[in-house]
Parts: structure tokens; C-alpha cells; sequence
């Protein structure tokens, strides 16, 4: 299916398909007739029970069916047949009108849940009604630092609940004695953020090349760090997130954090005293490695999927061969061909193909994990992983940031040019045996650029008409060289690797170069000119999500293995235009 083409063609509403005055008429009329069928069916089932065996009532056809009844099937599924396919074999309505209903009338219900709360003390009973908690000292100084900005998050914590949940089952000592001992040693590549009085500061052994996410986050802190009690936090300084818990402990962990009591009535709105005392650990360290070193190798089968149930699909299958399509590994989350549920395409244990799609699975460049509950923040993280998840500084430190100016302005979209673009590095993962084969990057770029396919495509078609009618299109799917997508007014060729290949070892470099090939840079700002922007993960989160939903462009976001804070909060569908990691409802 061509979602670019068919968004450039038709003028998509968000209410769901209609029926027309005769469609309407013709439901009745079927309605009806089936109802008659029914009734003549139980009346000889009555006739036909009446001479038989009391004690074995059943139904029995003597003779021919009448021709009545034969009429009436027919015209029921002739009537149907008419309602669901037109004529000329195509449909009536487009498979994408319903999952645009649906993600509209999914995000309102969100928007109508996140704040429906008018004062302090209606969130605090909000918060307890939800959570079965009571909600942390300070909460009111939260309240009205998000009613004063106007938030419209007011009363949802979910994400953060779902991040913090596992570590009710561990004791608070603990937790900081974890803390300092993940802090301790500067091999796990852990930062840390130490608060005290009110004031945070950066703590020792950051690598300068990655300082740049502690400043920010403090630049996110200030305007409250002064509310906060005094703490250490722990920071993952690298893109690929960190806790990995299998499902034994899993299940262990949330039992032991359930609420065993209801939330006290007059809880207390203060910190316990002499905070900064406890975060004193003379000798936190422990004789075994925290965090182990799987880069450069798979880490699906070890890291990726022990959280999922032994019985799962991931679980059960290791899919050696990765040349078929698996069809079972997406269906879960999709109807038929389309992509159709965000969340669900999030989660490993039914798609044991993911192991050979991404390099975060195939070959990490940068990947300590530990199977230990840990609390380390991090920017992303994949299904099944326990990490913290927290706004990135990246797009909050002009790392990548939506600034139009006069040289690269955002014009309306009816006015950018019908380019599909992309531009990016080979960061997914390390590849020396080949591995790039399977990232969804480079396998983006080959798709656009090397594919001599005919792609089967979903196009509308309008009846001639006077001007003063108004038809409903019908949809057709027609055969497009790969050579011809342009004459559909789409231009595919700007989806490119930059500068040059990098993360890689021996022939795989020349290799990806000669197959795939690279252009030169260019400036950030520049993507506004184009209609559609793919976005997709790289080692971990993709920087760039939150500038494209910000622009007048449509954002294409490729569902990878990692998740944002935001999850939730932006609809697929109704923000953006989902693809599966494998590709195949690109076009």
C-alpha cells in the first residue's frame, strides 16, 4: 500500500467512512430479509420436531429447500456483496479510513483522561484512585507548576508508573546502595547527577564526550530542582538502554510492589530529614561485574527476549531462515498489510524476526547490560527492559531543533515539494560479517534506491461526475514498476546515507559503500521543504521525531525496538504514519 501516495492523492477526513442514502436503504432491506429467513427456518425446524422423537429434537429438511428461501440467500449475499465490492472489483472505502477513526477517537480519549482533575486535592484523590498510592510530597508545588504552563497532562503518570513500578519491591536503602554501586565505577558508564539543598550538580569521571547530556539535563531541572530532596541519580550515557530482566523475575518483582494496603487519608507532605546522610555508601561495591559487555554481538535471544513468557513465539523460535517474510511475526499488530497497533509493535515476544532486523539486536556498538533491577535513567528504551525513561536533552540543547528561518522556511504542506526524505549515519550497529544486511536503515536506502520490483498499490479512481455531485472514490490496486512510482507524483531517490559508513569492520565497509552509497551533509532545517519525513531509531532513540511532529510535514516513523517517554501521548495514525520495521507497507 502506498500510504505517501495515497495521502498526496485523496483529502482524508478523520470522521469514519459514510454510507450512502441507498447503501443505507439496502442494510434495511437485508436486515429484513434475514430476519424472514430466520423465522421460516424455525418454523420448519418446529414442523419437522413435531414428527419425530420428543427427546430428540432437530432440524430436518424434507424435500428441496422452497425456492423462496433460495431467493432470499441469494439476494442477502448479493445485497452484501454489493455493499462491500463494487462492481469493478475495487472497494468502496480505503483500509487506512478506520485505523485514522480509531487513532482520533483513541487520542481524544487520552487527551480527556490526562486532565480531568480541576483543583489539588481532586488530583490527589485522582492520583490514589489510579495508582493506589499516594502521591509524593510536593505534589501540589507539581500541580501548580503544570497548571501555571498549562499543561495538558494533569492527572496521567502512567509511563512513569509502568517505568517505576518494579522498584516498590525493593527497599529504599537498596535502591541507593544500587545507585551509588552502578555510580562508582566509571567502566558501567553510568553519570551521575548528585542533588543536594536544592542545587544540582554534574559528578565525577563523565567522558567529555557525552557531558553535553548531563548539562542538559540540569538546564531541564532548573525552573524546579529546588523541590526536589536531595538525591543521586544515575544517567546511562549511552544510546542503548541497559536493565534487562528476564520473565522469572519479572513476575517475582510485581508481585512484591503491588499495593498491599489502601493509601492512607492524611499521609505526610514532607521528605524524611537528613536525606544526603543516606546516600553516604562507604563501600557499595559488589564482588561480581554489575554490567557485562555485549557489544558486537546478538543480543535478541540473551538480553532482548527473557522477558517474555517461555511459551511466547520469540521464546520458542530462533528463525534461521531470514530470507521469507515472516507473516506471523507482524500480524499481532497489524490488519492484514497495515499497521495497526503501536504499543503491541513494541513487544518482542511475538516477532522473533526482529533479531535479525535491527542492530541493536544484531550488533550493538555500545551495549553493557545487567539483568539486575538497576535504577539508571535512560533516553529510550526497547520492550521488556526496566529502565527509567526520561526526556532527552537532545532536543532541548539545539542538538536537532524545529527553527525555520527566511533560507529554510516551513511552507503549508500543499506547497513542499512530494519528496519521501531521509538522511542519516550507519549508527544502528557494528557489522563485519555482513549484519548491515538486516538494519533497517541500510535496508531503507536499498529499498528506495536499488529495487527493481512491481509494487502492488492501493490507487483511488473517481467516476466522472457533473460539479454539482459529489462521488465516493473507488480504490483499485494497480501494478507500478518500481521506475514509474515517480509518475504517481512521489519522488523516492532522497533517502540516503551521509558522509560515509561507518561502524564497521573489514570488506563490510567497501561493501555497503559500493551497494549503498553516500551524499554529502546537509542543513537540519532543510527538511521542512519536503511533504513526507521518515524518521527512524539508530543505536537508540531517533533525536529528530519531536521537530518533525512539530513541522507543517508528515513524519513516517519506522517502529523500531525503542520507546520515548512520550509513548502514549502521540497517537500513530493520528500524528504520524506508522511502519513496520520491516518495511513492507512502505508503499
Amino acid at each position: 500500500m502506498s500510504y505517501a501516495n495515497l495521502y498526496s492523492l485523496v483529502q482524508w477526513t478523520d470522521k469514519p467512512p459514510t454510507l450512502s442514502p441507498q447503501a443505507s436503504s439496502i442494510i434495511k432491506l437485508v436486515v429484513a430479509l434475514t430476519i424472514c429467513f430466520i423465522l421460516y427456518l424455525q418454523a420448519l425446524s418446529s414442523k419437522s420436531s413435531s414428527s419425530t422423537n420428543a427427546t430428540t429434537p432437530r432440524l430436518r429438511f424434507h424435500g428441496r429447500l422452497p425456492l423462496t428461501a433460495i431467493g432470499i440467500v441469494l439476494l442477502v449475499f448479493w445485497s452484501w456483496s454489493f455493499l462491500r465490492v463494487p462492481q469493478n472489483g475495487g472497494s468502496v472505502a480505503h483500509p487506512i479510513d478506520p485505523l485514522l477513526s480509531a487513532a482520533s477517537a483513541q487520542h481524544d480519549i487520552w487527551l480527556q483522561q490526562a486532565a480531568t482533575s480541576n483543583s489539588v486535592s481532586e488530583a490527589v484523590e485522582e492520583y490514589k484512585r489510579r495508582y493506589k498510592r499516594n502521591p509524593p510530597p510536593g505534589f501540589d508545588g507539581w500541580h501548580r507548576y503544570a497548571k501555571e504552563r498549562f499543561s495538558v497532562v494533569i492527572d496521567d503518570f502512567d509511563n512513569l508508573m509502568d517505568d517505576l513500578q518494579l522498584f516498590w519491591a525493593v527497599k529504599p536503602s537498596e535502591i541507593r546502595r544500587r545507585t551509588r554501586e552502578a555510580l562508582s565505577d566509571p567502566w558501567n558508564e553510568v553519570a551521575e547527577i548528585r542533588i543536594r539543598s536544592g542545587k544540582a550538580e554534574i559528578g565525577p569521571d563523565v567522558k567529555p564526550t557525552h557531558r553535553w547530556m548531563l548539562d542538559g539535563v540540569i538546564a531541564m531541572m532548573k525552573n524546579y530542582v529546588d523541590k526536589i530532596p536531595d538525591m543521586d541519580l544515575g544517567f546511562n550515557i549511552n544510546d542503548e538502554p541497559r536493565v534487562a530482566i528476564s520473565y522469572n523475575d519479572l513476575q517475582d518483582l510485581h508481585a512484591d510492589s503491588a499495593p498491599s494496603e489502601p493509601p492512607k487519608s492524611n499521609p505526610s507532605n514532607e521528605t524524611s530529614k537528613d536525606r544526603a546522610a543516606g546516600w553516604n555508601i562507604s563501600d557499595p561495591s559488589s564482588p561480581e561485574k554489575l554490567f557485562i559487555d555485549y557489544s558486537f554481538q546478538p543480543t535478541f535471544h540473551s538480553h532482548g527476549s527473557i522477558s517474555c513468557h517461555p511459551s511466547s513465539f520469540a521464546r520458542r523460535s530462533h528463525l534461521w531462515d531470514t530470507y521469507p517474510l515472516c507473516t506471523d511475526c507482524f500480524a499481532p499488530h497489524s490488519n492484514g498489510l497495515l499497521f495497526s497497533n503501536w504499543t503491541l509493535s513494541a513487544s518482542p515476544c511475538h516477532q522473533p524476526d526482529l533479531a535479525h532486523l535491527h542492530g541493536f539486536y544484531l550488533s550493538p556498538a555500545a551495549f553493557k547490560p545487567s539483568k539486575v533491577l538497576y535504577p539508571v535513567f535512560s533516553q529510550s528504551k526497547a520492550a521488556g527492559y526496566a529502565d527509567i525513561r526520561y526526556p532527552s536533552p537532545w532536543n532541548y540543547i539545539d542538538k536537532a531543533v524545529y527553527r525555520p528561518d527566511n533560507e529554510h522556511p516551513d511552507p503549508p504542506f500543499a506547497k513542499k515539494e512530494s519528496t519521501l526524505f531521509w538522511r542519516g549515519a550507519t549508527s544502528e550497529g557494528l557489522s563485519r560479517y555482513g549484519e548491515w544486511k538486516g538494519m533497517a536503515r541500510q535496508r531503507l536506502v536499498h529499498l528506495a534506491n536499488n529495487s527493481t520490483a512491481t509494487f502492488h498499490i492501493l490507487l483511488p479512481s473517481f467516476p466522472h461526475a457533473s460539479p454539482n455531485v459529489r462521488y465516493q472514490p473507488t480504490y483499485t490496486i494497480h501494478e507500478v514498476p518500481s521506475s514509474k512510482l515517480s509518475n504517481l507524483g512521489l519522488n523516492i531517490s532522497s533517502i540516503a546515507l551521509v558522509n560515509k559508513i561507518d561502524r564497521c569492520w573489514d570488506d563490510d565497509c567497501p561493501t555497503q559503500l559500493r551497494e549503498l552509497g553516500v551524499v554529502g551533509p546537509s542543513d537540519f532545517q532543510s527538511h521542512w521543504q519536503y511533504k513526507y519525513l521518515v524518521d527512524l531509531d539508530g543505536a537508540g532513540f531517533s533525536g529528530r521525531f519531536i521537530p518533525f511532529l512539530q513541522s507543517r510535514s508528515l513524519p513516517f516513523k519506522v517502529a523500531g525496538v525503542f520507546r520515548e517517554w512520550w509513548d502514549g501521548r502521540v497517537t500513530a495514525w493520528k500524528h504520524f504514519v506508522p511502519i513496520d520495521i520491516r518495511l513492507h507497507g512502505l508503499w
